[in-house]
């Protein structure tokens, strides 16, 4: 099956991008600048990422809100309109993660899905299976574009190009641009105050133009999805596929206060309720070298040189740090800030279990 492309693809491509494949899209790695470099920007400044591949679904019609509080983990009754929540949706017999997303509360009828590109058509079709009458759920994977403006700078872009910016966190407002609209989002996955832009594919071109364009005094980069893996890393942000998955539940990810646990009603409800009582088995921590070591996904935890615990599920060399950190579904009989072991290429390197995030976020400053 052909990978999908970016709307920008050509783009990327003029900038020297290399490329890679991720969830069934062809999307920027990192361009000639480096992935240390990108990184350094979005902590430092600011750096604009292509993220287009990320699904966009909107579930509509009466009842559609209550739809969605039904289903998705998190209490969609604790926001208003206008606001954004981070939530799961989770197999209703084993408890697993089938995705984590982002849910856009525009009313009691409409409400905007962003889930993971290889998870949206199972999270659409979950979504459409089970509506009650009269709602909705359509996928527009491929109609919009999204943009991540993320570091220290990112309101000074989006002033300059006229949009919007200096809104609460996890909130979003609806702009003009061109002959159509964008949606502003203070959301990220950095750990960087920024911002998400969802646009239509027709005005993408123009937007990635002009932000690049305003942000060159304030030392923008075009960043790829290395930096984007190194930055959300730093910050103990999961990846699906990786430290989530339909085998880890919320509770084992530390993803519990993503669950309104006084709902009545969402999928895997009782699974988790179960599991929380009696508490889970592992947990999902974070490793840091002692030494140069540099953890990748799939390598061995040692408790002991002969006592192996668990794989890594990310892992990677942090640019801010300057050290190896990963993470891992630790059992929970280690102690939380014990000295781990990991198989590096058949070196034993020592790694401190410890906690997340590694960089402190500034992510919700005002």
């Amino acid at each position: 099956m052909a990978l999908l492309e970016s709307p920008l693809h050509d783009r990327h491509v003029a900038l020297g991008a290399k490329f890679a494949e991720f969830g069934g899209w062809t999307m920027p790695l990192e361009y000639p600048s480096g992935v240390v470099k990108e990184h350094t920007a979005v902590r430092e400044a600011v750096g604009v990422f292509d993220v287009s591949h990320l699904g966009k679904a909107m579930v509509s019609g009466s009842g559609a809100a209550a739809h969605i509080n039904a289903t998705l983990s998190n209490d969609l009754g604790k926001i208003e309109p206008g606001k954004a929540q981070y939530t799961l949706c989770c197999d209703d017999t084993t408890g697993g993660v089938v995705d984590d997303l982002i849910a856009y509360f525009h009313d009691d009828e409409h409400v905007l899905l962003v889930p993971n590109a290889a998870n949206t058509a199972e999270v659409v079709r979950r979504l459409a299976e089970s509506a009650p009458e009269g709602v909705k759920v359509v996928d527009h994977h491929t109609e919009y574009a999204v943009l991540a403006v993320q570091g220290t700078r990112s309101d000074e872009v989006l002033t300059a190009v006229g949009l919007p910016a200096g809104h609460d966190y996890m909130s979003f407002v609806e702009a003009d641009f061109g002959d159509t609209g964008v949606v502003v989002c203070r959301t990220g996955y950095t750990g960087e105050r920024g911002y998400e832009l969802i646009a239509r594919n027709e005005v993408a071109g123009e937007l990635w133009d002009r932000l690049l364009a305003a942000g060159e005094e304030h030392g923008i980069l075009p960043c790829g999805l290395g930096a984007r893996d190194t930055l959300r890393t730093e910050m103990g942000y999961p990846l699906h596929g990786q430290d989530i998955s339909i085998d880890v539940t919320a509770n084992q990810a530390r993803l519990g206060w993503a669950v309104g646990w006084k709902k009545e009603r969402y999928w895997g409800r009782d699974v988790l309720m179960t599991e929380k009582e009696n508490g889970p088995k592992r947990l999902l921590r974070g490793l840091l070298a002692d030494g140069r070591g540099i953890p990748r996904p799939g390598m061995m935890v040692f408790l002991a040189p002969d006592v192996p615990l668990a794989e890594i599920t990310s892992g990677t060399f942090s640019p801010t740090l300057r050290k190896g950190i990963g993470m891992a579904l630790v059992p929970t009989f280690v102690n939380a800030e014990a000295e781990l072991m990991v198989d590096v290429r058949g070196r034993r390197e020592l790694f401190r279990s410890t906690k997340l995030p590694f960089v402190d976020p500034s992510v919700r400053e005002s």
